[in-house]
């Protein structure tokens, strides 16, 4: 009988998961990323986003990751999901700004909200609502998938001490970040990361920023350029999402799109703890090879907070959707702000270097 009831509830075990797996869509994706997979806490999430999706559907829903430049250029994945080239693509949201101008927010906001309270604003304060309304009319479902700990301010070949020393230099810069650095006088440019050790090598860019102190120092900056500027005002958090043709997703049964929400809710978390976890060690290293780290003055930062509320004003009133989500993040940092004041230690609390 013991042999029978165990023989039954094993039977009825396999059914119930083999049910529950064909529940689940038969998804075959292409999806190139932005970003190669080597470079740590940066391009390494969606890799592990897919291999967990495909474990979780037994195989069903299999999303296969392609390097940059693979499929489409790295930064024309939101171009070709939005029209339907290609079901999905994984990159920071910013890139795109020129066609949807309030993506850069979403990417990352100059003195704005850092990854944890980021995730706190899109899951429990409407983020995520606005992030879905803005990205609609152009047929793309966003899925905010990775999110990551501050970027450096940038590599430069001087320490700069006042901000009049900007004017002139020529910066590499993404978003809204960028469009800040050119109140001072820079002249920015937008270059894709592979190509930034050559441009800062031959003189092409006078400094750069890029990400992560893990994926600065994979990309050799710490080379050509010995003063490492900090702290990345300019995105307290990186954000990176899977995009997903919106006529792709709506073909999808709820039991499957649940799966690929929650798998870049698991993401998100991975990202930002393994972002947290590596960037002190590789500090030390840059200080080991001659790099300087520059800590911005006061000064220069609330310098740097004048030029932000300048362009978020322009910015505000040229597009109504640009004034509604900054004004859902500020209205959520000024309400958050007695707790992050109190509620936490002050960050030179102890500190010894």
């Amino acid at each position: 009988m013991k042999k029978s009831l165990g023989a039954v509830l094993f039977s009825t075990a396999m059914v119930v998961s083999a049910t529950a797996s064909a529940d689940f869509d038969r998804v075959r994706w292409q999806v190139p990323m932005a970003f190669a997979s080597s470079l740590t806490a940066l391009g390494d999430t969606m890799p592990v986003v897919a291999e967990m999706l495909k474990d979780a559907s037994g195989g069903r829903v299999n999303l296969q990751v392609f390097e940059p430049g693979a499929l489409v250029p790295a930064l024309s994945i939101f171009e070709n999901v939005s029209t339907g080239n290609i079901p999905a693509g994984y990159s920071w949201m910013g890139y795109e700004w020129g066609q949807v101008p309030v993506a850069a927010l979403f990417g990352a906001t100059p003195f704005g909200l850092e990854s944890q309270e980021f995730l706190a604003w899109m899951y429990f304060h409407g983020g995520d609502k606005l992030l879905k309304e803005a990205f609609a009319p152009h047929n793309v479902y966003p899925i905010l998938c990775g999110t990551i700990s501050p970027e450096a301010a940038g590599w430069f070949r001087q320490e700069i001490k006042t901000v009049d020393q900007l004017k002139g230099l020529k910066f590499r810069a993404a978003g809204v970040g960028g469009e800040i650095m050119a109140e001072f006088g820079m002249s920015v440019t937008m270059l894709p990361g592979g190509e930034l050790y050559q441009a800062l090598e031959t003189g092409v860019l006078d400094a750069t920023e890029f990400s992560l102190p893990t994926v600065d120092e994979q990309l050799g900056f710490h080379q050509v350029a010995k003063f490492y500027h900090l702290p990345g005002w300019h995105q307290p958090s990186t954000n990176q999402y899977l995009y997903i043709n919106l006529n792709e997703w709506k073909k999808l049964n709820a039991q499957t799109q649940a799966l690929i929400e929650t798998t870049c809710k698991a993401g998100n978390a991975m990202a930002m703890a393994k972002s947290e976890a590596l960037q002190g060690a590789v500090l030390k290293r840059f200080e080991a090879a001659g790099v300087k780290l520059v800590q911005y003055t006061p000064e220069i930062l609330d310098a740097f907070k004048a030029a932000t509320d300048k362009v978020m004003e322009r910015r505000s009133a040229a597009d109504p959707m640009w004034a509604k989500v900054y004004g859902s993040m500020r209205e959520f940092q000024d309400e958050h702000r007695p707790w992050k004041f109190y509620g936490y230690l002050p960050r030179n609390y102890g500190m010894n270097k």
